[in-house]
């Protein structure tokens, strides 16, 4: 009896090691509950206390700025000042406002900001005619221009923004060939990355879907390359030009062909709507003020240069034809869209050299030198031409067109380099006075030699 009593005392008693072990386990969960709330308290202090930092101003003041881009899409430039601030990533431009901290407190005031990650900046003198401007494109289509007439002040702020893009890390452009590769290998790029993603076996509700997008994708393919096929064969299979002609379902164009082939296929030195021209000018426009001056309608001498392209009859004297500044606009579009002019481009250094001489008579002799050896279209051509041109000048009174105006809106057109150079404006200049010198010594240059 002693001994089973003994041992259920003992079996009572605590067991001296899993006492301790729990103890432990307590002060470890206390600690660690003391722990997490100490840890909550000081975030929540920090978050209490810590702001987070505004970003640092690199650069602010006044520029001239104008938006000629929103998303691709053209403006219209209007130039404006406005407070730029210049900061890491982004500029900000406010309305005038030389506090723009202030500006921002105002309810619903937001400033247009720019992003300059991925962006382009670049000096520029064809997007206006103001002196240092410099443009900022962006990655999604805004073009900015900015101005100032301090040049140390604009050059300043170009480094400045030059320098903040090329810290910023370059972000891919998605140019129309890189969309349009996407497009066409979305499906095929879609289905491998659900079937990576969804495993071996996908989800019931989505295997009709898949089957139709694999099959639909294989079609599709196959309807472009069957597409591309016929193309070829149809290309390969096409008519010549010249057969067309042959067969009167393309006729011989007249504004852009070269001189001679016109003049050839008129059986003629002088084409025949450059006489038709001429005569409408000299029966109804030698009075009017500013001929060959004025610019015509646009939309209708395109169209009267359809039917001179399409129809062998041209009526000038028809009501659609009425106002003369269609008909001198078309002549002059005529003359301009020839691909080598009047004065063939083998001939145009040896004018300019002609010009250059300072004695009057040797000039002369030297220009109808050239021109008598100018082929026999261009020849009769600008015969015709120049003496109707003198009978414009002769009514100077009138119309206000002298040799020095019809100079002015003939050299250009009539006499120009193969390849422009950097001295258009040299080249201007001699184009101009070539054709006024010929207009004053029309009888000189081209009568006869007895004369």
């Amino acid at each position: 009896m002693e001994r089973s009593s003994t041992s259920d005392t003992a079996s009572e008693k605590p067991n001296p090691s899993h006492h301790s072990t729990g103890a432990v386990q307590m002060r470890i969960k206390n600690a660690n509950s003391h722990h997490d709330r100490l840890s909550q308290s000081k975030s929540m202090i920090l978050s209490e206390n810590v702001k987070v930092a505004e970003p640092v101003v690199e650069k602010e003041g006044y520029l001239l700025k104008a938006k000629i881009a929103d998303g691709g899409k053209k403006l219209r430039k209007n130039w404006s000042t406005s407070w730029i601030v210049l900061t890491g990533r982004k500029m900000e431009f406010y309305k005038e406002s030389k506090q723009p901290a202030l500006a921002n407190l105002k309810p619903g005031y937001k400033p247009e900001c720019v992003d300059l990650c991925g962006a382009r900046i670049e000096w520029t003198s064809e997007k206006s005619s103001r002196k240092n401007v410099f443009q900022i494109t962006t990655v999604s289509g805004n073009e900015f221009l900015l101005q100032s007439d301090i040049d140390f002040l604009i050059l300043d702020w170009f480094h400045a923004i030059k320098n903040a893009i090329d810290r910023l890390p370059k972000e891919q452009r998605i140019t129309s060939r890189n969309l349009e590769f996407k497009l066409r290998r979305s499906s095929s790029i879609e289905l491998l990355n659900n079937l990576d993603t969804e495993s071996k076996e996908p989800k019931p509700e989505h295997r009709k879907s898949l089957i139709f997008r694999l099959n639909y994708s294989a079609s599709d393919t196959n309807d472009r390359n069957r597409v591309k096929s016929r193309l070829k064969k149809f290309i390969s299979r096409r008519p010549s030009l010249k057969t067309l002609q042959e067969k009167g379902l393309i006729k011989d164009q007249i504004f852009g062909s070269h001189l001679h082939l016109v003049c050839e296929h008129e059986k003629s030195t002088v084409p025949q709507f450059v006489r038709l021209c001429i005569k409408a000018v000299e029966s109804r426009g030698l009075d009017v003020d500013g001929i060959y001056r004025v610019s015509g309608n646009l939309a209708t001498i395109q169209k009267l240069r359809f039917v001179v392209n399409q129809e062998e009859k041209l009526n000038l004297d028809d009501s659609q034809w009425e106002d003369i500044h269609v008909v001198t606009g078309a002549l002059k579009m005529f003359f301009r869209e020839l691909p080598e002019p009047l004065f063939p481009y083998c001939f145009f250094e040896q004018f300019v050299e002609a010009i250059k001489i300072q004695d009057n008579a040797t000039r002369i002799k030297s220009i109808r030198s050239l021109v008598k050896k100018l082929p026999q279209p261009n020849y009769d051509t600008m015969k015709i031409l120049f003496e109707h041109l003198q009978k414009i000048a002769a009514k100077e009174s009138v119309n206000l067109m002298s040799t020095q105006s019809l100079g002015i809106v003939f050299g250009p057109t009539l006499l120009r380099p193969e390849k422009e150079t950097g001295n258009m404006a040299v080249h201007m200049l001699y184009q101009n006075q070539i054709v006024e010198l010929m207009l004053s010594e029309y009888s000189k240059i081209f009568g006869s030699e007895e004369d």
